[in-house]
Protein backbone atom coordinates (compact mmCIF):
# COMPACT_ATOMS: atom_id res chain seq x y z
CA UNK A 1 0.00 0.00 0.00
CA UNK A 2 1.70 3.38 -0.81
CA UNK A 3 2.06 5.80 1.36
CA UNK A 4 0.67 8.71 -1.26
CA UNK A 5 -3.02 8.96 -1.67
CA UNK A 6 -4.11 9.93 -4.82
CA UNK A 7 -6.08 12.95 -5.48
CA UNK A 8 -9.75 12.76 -5.86
CA UNK A 9 -12.80 14.23 -4.94
CA UNK A 10 -13.57 14.62 -1.10
CA UNK A 11 -15.60 11.45 0.29
CA UNK A 12 -19.02 11.77 2.08
CA UNK A 13 -18.48 12.10 5.59
CA UNK A 14 -21.13 9.31 6.24
CA UNK A 15 -19.62 6.98 3.68
CA UNK A 16 -22.77 6.09 1.61
CA UNK A 17 -22.77 4.65 -1.50
CA UNK A 18 -24.00 5.13 -4.72
CA UNK A 19 -26.95 3.06 -6.04
CA UNK A 20 -24.65 2.10 -9.02
CA UNK A 21 -22.87 -0.13 -7.18
CA UNK A 22 -26.00 -2.57 -7.32
CA UNK A 23 -25.04 -2.99 -11.01
CA UNK A 24 -23.45 -6.14 -11.52
CA UNK A 25 -23.19 -7.49 -8.15
CA UNK A 26 -24.22 -10.76 -8.32
CA UNK A 27 -20.82 -11.21 -10.31
CA UNK A 28 -18.76 -9.73 -7.34
CA UNK A 29 -17.06 -11.50 -4.77
CA UNK A 30 -16.36 -9.48 -1.63
CA UNK A 31 -13.34 -9.34 0.24
CA UNK A 32 -11.92 -7.70 3.12
CA UNK A 33 -8.79 -6.10 3.38
CA UNK A 34 -7.01 -5.05 6.86
CA UNK A 35 -3.90 -2.51 6.66
CA UNK A 36 -1.94 -3.23 10.37
CA UNK A 37 0.33 -0.06 9.58
CA UNK A 38 2.60 -0.69 12.29
CA UNK A 39 6.51 -2.17 11.74
CA UNK A 40 9.74 -2.25 14.15
CA UNK A 41 11.86 -0.66 11.90
CA UNK A 42 11.74 1.31 8.77
CA UNK A 43 12.74 -0.70 5.63
CA UNK A 44 14.45 1.34 3.14
CA UNK A 45 12.80 0.40 -0.06
CA UNK A 46 9.66 0.80 1.35
CA UNK A 47 7.24 3.44 0.53
CA UNK A 48 3.49 1.43 2.45
CA UNK A 49 2.13 3.43 5.17
CA UNK A 50 3.77 2.33 7.67
CA UNK A 51 4.87 3.49 11.70
CA UNK A 52 7.46 2.98 13.56
CA UNK A 53 6.63 3.70 17.61
CA UNK A 54 8.96 6.86 17.28
CA UNK A 55 6.19 7.91 14.50
CA UNK A 56 3.06 6.85 16.40
CA UNK A 57 2.61 10.38 18.03
CA UNK A 58 -1.33 10.64 18.78
CA UNK A 59 -1.96 6.91 18.24
CA UNK A 60 -1.56 3.46 20.40
CA UNK A 61 -0.72 0.36 19.04
CA UNK A 62 -2.74 -0.90 21.97
CA UNK A 63 -6.20 0.68 20.57
CA UNK A 64 -5.92 -0.14 17.27
CA UNK A 65 -8.09 -3.80 16.83
CA UNK A 66 -11.05 -2.08 18.59
CA UNK A 67 -10.70 0.91 16.18
CA UNK A 68 -10.67 -1.30 12.93
CA UNK A 69 -13.32 -3.51 14.82
CA UNK A 70 -15.48 0.05 14.72
CA UNK A 71 -14.35 0.56 10.83
CA UNK A 72 -16.02 -2.88 10.15
CA UNK A 73 -19.76 -1.58 11.95
CA UNK A 74 -19.58 1.21 9.88
CA UNK A 75 -18.90 -0.92 6.82
CA UNK A 76 -21.47 -2.97 7.26
CA UNK A 77 -23.77 -0.25 8.14
CA UNK A 78 -22.78 1.58 4.50
CA UNK A 79 -23.38 -2.11 2.52
CA UNK A 80 -26.27 -2.50 4.08
CA UNK A 81 -27.76 1.40 3.42
CA UNK A 82 -26.60 0.86 -0.51
CA UNK A 83 -28.99 -2.02 -0.62
CA UNK A 84 -26.39 -4.39 -1.88
CA UNK A 85 -27.64 -8.27 -0.91
CA UNK A 86 -26.12 -10.07 1.70
CA UNK A 87 -22.83 -11.26 0.79
CA UNK A 88 -20.69 -13.63 3.00
CA UNK A 89 -16.97 -12.87 2.94
CA UNK A 90 -15.07 -15.05 0.57
CA UNK A 91 -11.37 -13.55 1.77
CA UNK A 92 -9.76 -11.84 4.12
CA UNK A 93 -6.21 -10.50 3.55
CA UNK A 94 -4.26 -9.18 6.85
CA UNK A 95 -1.14 -6.72 5.58
CA UNK A 96 0.92 -3.58 6.80
CA UNK A 97 3.07 -2.83 7.94
CA UNK A 98 3.68 -6.36 10.27
CA UNK A 99 0.00 -7.49 11.73
CA UNK A 100 2.06 -10.43 13.46
CA UNK A 101 3.46 -6.97 15.82
CA UNK A 102 -0.03 -7.08 17.65
CA UNK A 103 -1.11 -9.47 19.71
CA UNK A 104 -2.07 -12.67 18.31
CA UNK A 105 -5.44 -12.22 20.02
CA UNK A 106 -5.99 -8.94 18.58
CA UNK A 107 -5.86 -10.32 14.66
CA UNK A 108 -8.27 -12.67 15.99
CA UNK A 109 -10.46 -10.34 17.41
CA UNK A 110 -10.29 -7.61 14.26
CA UNK A 111 -11.18 -11.38 12.26
CA UNK A 112 -13.80 -12.29 13.88
CA UNK A 113 -15.52 -9.04 13.85
CA UNK A 114 -15.61 -9.75 10.15
CA UNK A 115 -16.79 -13.14 10.16
CA UNK A 116 -19.88 -11.96 12.60
CA UNK A 117 -20.69 -9.14 10.66
CA UNK A 118 -21.20 -10.60 6.97
CA UNK A 119 -20.46 -14.22 7.72
CA UNK A 120 -17.67 -16.36 5.89
CA UNK A 121 -18.26 -18.51 2.81
CA UNK A 122 -17.38 -22.56 3.06
CA UNK A 123 -13.65 -22.86 2.69
CA UNK A 124 -12.70 -19.11 3.27
CA UNK A 125 -9.04 -17.98 2.87
CA UNK A 126 -8.05 -15.86 5.58
CA UNK A 127 -4.33 -14.88 5.70
CA UNK A 128 -1.87 -13.05 7.51
CA UNK A 129 1.13 -11.27 5.94
CA UNK A 130 4.37 -11.87 9.01
CA UNK A 131 8.12 -10.99 9.00
CA UNK A 132 10.23 -14.53 10.01
CA UNK A 133 11.03 -12.41 13.39
CA UNK A 134 7.79 -11.84 14.49
CA UNK A 135 6.28 -14.78 15.24
CA UNK A 136 6.57 -18.27 17.54
CA UNK A 137 5.19 -21.63 17.09
CA UNK A 138 2.66 -20.48 19.68
CA UNK A 139 1.49 -17.17 18.19
CA UNK A 140 0.92 -19.47 14.69
CA UNK A 141 -1.08 -22.17 16.50
CA UNK A 142 -3.20 -19.29 18.16
CA UNK A 143 -3.81 -17.52 14.63
CA UNK A 144 -5.06 -21.00 13.48
CA UNK A 145 -7.32 -21.72 16.00
CA UNK A 146 -8.78 -18.18 15.91
CA UNK A 147 -9.78 -19.36 12.25
CA UNK A 148 -6.92 -18.50 10.03
CA UNK A 149 -5.75 -20.60 6.99
CA UNK A 150 -2.52 -19.21 5.38
CA UNK A 151 0.37 -17.38 6.29
CA UNK A 152 2.49 -14.94 3.99
CA UNK A 153 6.37 -14.87 5.44
CA UNK A 154 8.34 -11.99 4.10
CA UNK A 155 11.48 -13.83 3.34
CA UNK A 156 12.80 -11.19 0.75
CA UNK A 157 16.43 -13.28 0.36
CA UNK A 158 18.33 -15.84 2.31
CA UNK A 159 21.47 -13.96 1.52
CA UNK A 160 22.71 -11.97 4.44
CA UNK A 161 24.04 -8.63 2.77
CA UNK A 162 21.25 -8.64 0.28
CA UNK A 163 19.03 -8.50 3.57
CA UNK A 164 21.32 -5.67 4.90
CA UNK A 165 21.16 -3.67 1.86
CA UNK A 166 17.24 -4.04 2.29
CA UNK A 167 17.37 -3.33 6.05
CA UNK A 168 15.54 -6.44 6.50
CA UNK A 169 16.46 -7.35 10.33
CA UNK A 170 15.56 -11.52 10.44
CA UNK A 171 17.85 -14.33 10.18
CA UNK A 172 17.99 -16.12 6.66
CA UNK A 173 18.27 -19.54 9.30
CA UNK A 174 14.89 -18.61 10.98
CA UNK A 175 12.81 -19.14 7.73
CA UNK A 176 12.62 -22.76 8.36
CA UNK A 177 11.96 -22.71 11.60
CA UNK A 178 9.02 -20.57 10.88
CA UNK A 179 7.68 -22.56 7.73
CA UNK A 180 8.10 -25.62 10.19
CA UNK A 181 5.79 -24.09 13.15
CA UNK A 182 2.75 -22.78 10.30
CA UNK A 183 2.94 -26.21 9.05
CA UNK A 184 2.59 -28.18 12.17
CA UNK A 185 -0.10 -25.53 13.29
CA UNK A 186 -1.79 -26.26 9.98
CA UNK A 187 -1.60 -23.12 7.90
CA UNK A 188 -0.76 -22.93 4.41
CA UNK A 189 2.52 -21.29 3.93
CA UNK A 190 3.37 -18.50 1.00
CA UNK A 191 7.11 -16.92 0.82
CA UNK A 192 7.70 -13.37 -0.81
CA UNK A 193 11.06 -12.75 -2.36
CA UNK A 194 12.43 -9.85 -3.70
CA UNK A 195 15.07 -9.69 -6.77
CA UNK A 196 17.31 -6.86 -8.36
CA UNK A 197 18.52 -5.42 -4.66
CA UNK A 198 21.62 -3.36 -5.90
CA UNK A 199 24.80 -5.74 -5.32
CA UNK A 200 22.77 -8.60 -5.74
CA UNK A 201 24.50 -11.24 -7.84
CA UNK A 202 22.52 -14.19 -10.03
CA UNK A 203 23.92 -16.30 -7.48
CA UNK A 204 23.20 -14.47 -4.54
CA UNK A 205 19.47 -14.73 -6.22
CA UNK A 206 19.62 -18.41 -6.89
CA UNK A 207 20.81 -19.46 -3.31
CA UNK A 208 17.73 -17.37 -2.50
CA UNK A 209 15.32 -19.38 -4.66
CA UNK A 210 17.28 -23.17 -3.78
CA UNK A 211 16.14 -22.09 -0.07
CA UNK A 212 13.09 -20.94 -0.94
CA UNK A 213 12.01 -24.10 -2.76
CA UNK A 214 13.67 -26.84 -0.12
CA UNK A 215 10.95 -25.28 2.50
CA UNK A 216 8.54 -26.65 -0.20
CA UNK A 217 6.05 -23.56 0.44
CA UNK A 218 2.45 -23.97 -1.07
CA UNK A 219 2.82 -20.39 -2.85
CA UNK A 220 5.78 -18.02 -3.67
CA UNK A 221 5.78 -14.58 -4.72
CA UNK A 222 8.64 -13.06 -6.74
CA UNK A 223 8.87 -9.52 -6.85
CA UNK A 224 11.12 -6.81 -8.52
CA UNK A 225 12.49 -4.22 -6.50
CA UNK A 226 11.23 -0.57 -7.28
CA UNK A 227 12.90 2.33 -6.14
CA UNK A 228 9.94 4.32 -5.04
CA UNK A 229 10.61 8.42 -4.28
CA UNK A 230 11.06 9.42 -1.08
CA UNK A 231 12.42 5.92 0.15
CA UNK A 232 15.61 5.83 2.06
CA UNK A 233 17.22 3.49 -1.20
CA UNK A 234 15.99 6.64 -3.37
CA UNK A 235 18.20 8.86 -1.53
CA UNK A 236 20.98 6.10 -1.36
CA UNK A 237 20.93 5.77 -5.09
CA UNK A 238 20.53 9.19 -5.79
CA UNK A 239 23.73 10.16 -3.62
CA UNK A 240 25.60 7.51 -5.07
CA UNK A 241 25.99 5.58 -1.80
CA UNK A 242 23.89 2.30 -3.75
CA UNK A 243 24.40 1.29 -7.07
CA UNK A 244 20.69 1.21 -9.20
CA UNK A 245 19.29 -1.83 -9.99
CA UNK A 246 20.07 -3.12 -13.51
CA UNK A 247 17.03 -3.89 -15.38
CA UNK A 248 18.76 -6.69 -17.58
CA UNK A 249 19.71 -8.42 -14.19
CA UNK A 250 16.36 -8.36 -12.78
CA UNK A 251 15.02 -9.86 -16.33
CA UNK A 252 17.79 -12.33 -16.13
CA UNK A 253 16.33 -13.41 -12.70
CA UNK A 254 13.05 -13.63 -13.51
CA UNK A 255 13.62 -15.76 -15.86
CA UNK A 256 15.78 -18.09 -13.41
CA UNK A 257 12.80 -17.84 -10.80
CA UNK A 258 10.30 -18.93 -13.63
CA UNK A 259 12.67 -21.98 -14.60
CA UNK A 260 13.27 -22.94 -11.31
CA UNK A 261 10.16 -23.03 -9.72
CA UNK A 262 8.12 -24.77 -13.02
CA UNK A 263 10.99 -27.37 -12.13
CA UNK A 264 10.25 -27.84 -9.12
CA UNK A 265 6.36 -28.28 -9.75
CA UNK A 266 5.11 -24.90 -9.01
CA UNK A 267 3.14 -22.87 -12.27
CA UNK A 268 2.54 -19.41 -12.38
CA UNK A 269 -0.72 -17.85 -12.70
CA UNK A 270 -0.04 -14.38 -12.10
CA UNK A 271 3.29 -12.82 -13.29
CA UNK A 272 4.88 -12.61 -9.85
CA UNK A 273 3.25 -15.68 -8.58
CA UNK A 274 3.54 -19.22 -8.80
CA UNK A 275 1.64 -21.87 -6.67
CA UNK A 276 1.77 -25.69 -6.40
CA UNK A 277 -1.56 -26.04 -8.29
CA UNK A 278 -5.06 -23.59 -8.57
CA UNK A 279 -6.36 -24.76 -5.10
CA UNK A 280 -2.99 -23.00 -3.46
CA UNK A 281 -3.28 -19.13 -5.45
CA UNK A 282 -3.44 -16.79 -3.20
CA UNK A 283 -7.55 -16.28 -4.16
CA UNK A 284 -7.62 -12.72 -2.16
CA UNK A 285 -5.14 -11.15 -4.61
CA UNK A 286 -7.18 -12.60 -7.63
CA UNK A 287 -9.67 -10.81 -6.50
CA UNK A 288 -8.15 -7.58 -6.71
CA UNK A 289 -7.12 -8.60 -10.41
CA UNK A 290 -10.53 -9.88 -11.29
CA UNK A 291 -12.27 -6.58 -10.36
CA UNK A 292 -14.01 -8.29 -7.47
CA UNK A 293 -15.24 -6.25 -4.07
CA UNK A 294 -13.15 -5.47 -1.21
CA UNK A 295 -13.58 -3.26 2.03
CA UNK A 296 -10.24 -1.86 3.20
CA UNK A 297 -10.26 -1.37 6.92
CA UNK A 298 -6.93 0.38 8.71
CA UNK A 299 -5.08 3.70 7.95
CA UNK A 300 -4.88 4.59 4.02
CA UNK A 301 -6.53 1.13 3.24
CA UNK A 302 -8.23 1.09 -0.22
CA UNK A 303 -11.69 -0.37 -0.98
CA UNK A 304 -13.34 -0.91 -4.17
CA UNK A 305 -17.38 -1.60 -4.69
CA UNK A 306 -18.91 -1.78 -7.93
CA UNK A 307 -16.99 0.89 -9.37
CA UNK A 308 -16.32 3.30 -6.78
CA UNK A 309 -12.82 3.71 -5.18
CA UNK A 310 -11.55 5.50 -2.10
CA UNK A 311 -9.04 4.86 0.02
CA UNK A 312 -9.21 5.96 4.77
CA UNK A 313 -6.78 9.05 6.07
CA UNK A 314 -3.23 7.55 6.48
CA UNK A 315 -2.16 8.62 9.80
CA UNK A 316 -3.01 6.21 12.76
CA UNK A 317 -4.01 9.49 14.67
CA UNK A 318 -6.08 10.92 12.08
CA UNK A 319 -7.71 7.43 11.42
CA UNK A 320 -8.94 7.34 15.26
CA UNK A 321 -9.84 10.70 15.47
CA UNK A 322 -12.54 9.98 12.61
CA UNK A 323 -13.41 6.60 14.31
CA UNK A 324 -13.67 8.51 17.64
CA UNK A 325 -15.80 10.79 15.67
CA UNK A 326 -18.19 8.01 14.45
CA UNK A 327 -17.25 9.58 10.18
CA UNK A 328 -15.91 7.78 7.80
CA UNK A 329 -12.17 7.51 7.65
CA UNK A 330 -12.27 7.68 3.55
CA UNK A 331 -10.29 10.63 2.66
CA UNK A 332 -11.18 10.22 -0.95
CA UNK A 333 -13.10 8.93 -3.42
CA UNK A 334 -13.32 8.40 -7.41
CA UNK A 335 -16.17 6.75 -9.27
CA UNK A 336 -14.55 5.06 -12.71
CA UNK A 337 -16.07 5.89 -15.49
CA UNK A 338 -16.86 2.95 -18.10
CA UNK A 339 -13.90 3.55 -20.04
CA UNK A 340 -11.58 3.83 -16.95
CA UNK A 341 -12.90 0.33 -15.75
CA UNK A 342 -12.52 -1.27 -19.27
CA UNK A 343 -8.70 0.06 -18.87
CA UNK A 344 -7.87 -1.20 -15.39
CA UNK A 345 -9.90 -4.47 -16.48
CA UNK A 346 -7.60 -5.27 -19.00
CA UNK A 347 -4.23 -4.02 -17.24
CA UNK A 348 -5.19 -6.57 -14.42
CA UNK A 349 -6.23 -9.06 -16.17
CA UNK A 350 -3.83 -9.68 -18.78
CA UNK A 351 -1.15 -10.53 -15.82
CA UNK A 352 -3.63 -13.38 -14.76
CA UNK A 353 -3.21 -16.47 -16.65
CA UNK A 354 -5.68 -17.48 -19.12
CA UNK A 355 -8.44 -14.64 -17.18
CA UNK A 356 -8.80 -12.19 -20.41
CA UNK A 357 -10.96 -13.46 -23.04
CA UNK A 358 -10.02 -12.82 -26.73
CA UNK A 359 -13.69 -12.42 -27.40
CA UNK A 360 -13.84 -9.41 -24.26
CA UNK A 361 -11.60 -7.30 -26.39
CA UNK A 362 -12.94 -4.19 -28.15
CA UNK A 363 -11.78 -4.25 -32.26
CA UNK A 364 -8.72 -2.67 -31.31
CA UNK A 365 -7.70 -5.08 -28.92
CA UNK A 366 -8.62 -7.70 -31.22
CA UNK A 367 -6.49 -6.87 -34.12
CA UNK A 368 -3.59 -6.55 -31.91
CA UNK A 369 -3.48 -10.11 -31.07
CA UNK A 370 -2.12 -11.29 -34.56
CA UNK A 371 1.18 -8.96 -33.90
CA UNK A 372 1.44 -10.24 -29.83
CA UNK A 373 1.67 -13.76 -30.84
CA UNK A 374 4.14 -12.59 -33.70
CA UNK A 375 6.57 -11.00 -31.11
CA UNK A 376 6.08 -14.15 -28.68
CA UNK A 377 4.17 -11.68 -25.93
CA UNK A 378 1.17 -13.75 -25.96
CA UNK A 379 1.06 -18.12 -26.30
CA UNK A 380 -0.71 -18.45 -30.27
CA UNK A 381 -2.63 -22.07 -29.28
CA UNK A 382 -4.13 -20.65 -25.95
CA UNK A 383 -4.82 -17.56 -28.25
CA UNK A 384 -7.27 -19.28 -30.83
CA UNK A 385 -8.79 -21.52 -28.41
CA UNK A 386 -10.14 -17.98 -26.83
CA UNK A 387 -7.57 -16.52 -24.02
CA UNK A 388 -4.70 -14.29 -23.47
CA UNK A 389 -1.82 -15.87 -22.28
CA UNK A 390 1.60 -14.40 -21.61
CA UNK A 391 4.83 -16.04 -22.82
CA UNK A 392 7.62 -15.50 -20.60
CA UNK A 393 9.00 -13.04 -22.55
CA UNK A 394 5.94 -11.62 -23.29
CA UNK A 395 5.57 -11.76 -18.72
CA UNK A 396 9.00 -9.23 -18.95
CA UNK A 397 7.27 -7.22 -21.32
CA UNK A 398 3.21 -7.39 -19.82
CA UNK A 399 3.51 -3.21 -19.94
CA UNK A 400 3.33 -3.00 -23.69
CA UNK A 401 1.41 -5.40 -24.20
CA UNK A 402 -1.15 -4.26 -22.20
CA UNK A 403 -0.34 -0.70 -24.41
CA UNK A 404 -1.05 -2.50 -27.89
CA UNK A 405 -4.36 -3.93 -26.76
CA UNK A 406 -5.45 -0.47 -26.03
CA UNK A 407 -4.07 0.96 -28.87
CA UNK A 408 -1.70 3.24 -27.37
Amino acid sequence: MPSTLPLADPAPADGLLPDSVRDGVDQRNFGVYLHVPFCRVRCGYCDFNTYTSDELRGAKRSDYASQAIAEVGQAGSILAAAALPEREVSTVFFGGGTPTMLPSSDLASMFHAIRDTWGLTAGAEVTTEANPDSVDETYLRELKAAGFTRVSFGMQSAVPHVLATLERTHDPARIPLVVAWARDAGLDVSLDLIYGTPGESLDDWERSLDQALEQQPDHLSAYSLIVEDGTKLARQIRRGEVAQPDDDTAADMYELADARLTAAGYEWYEVSNWARGSAHASRHNLAYWQGHDWWGVGPGAHSHVGGVRWWNVKHPAAYAARIAEGVSPAAGRETLDSETRETERILLAVRVRDELAVASLDATGRAAVAGLIADDLIDGRQALAGALRLTLRGRLLADAVVRRLLGD
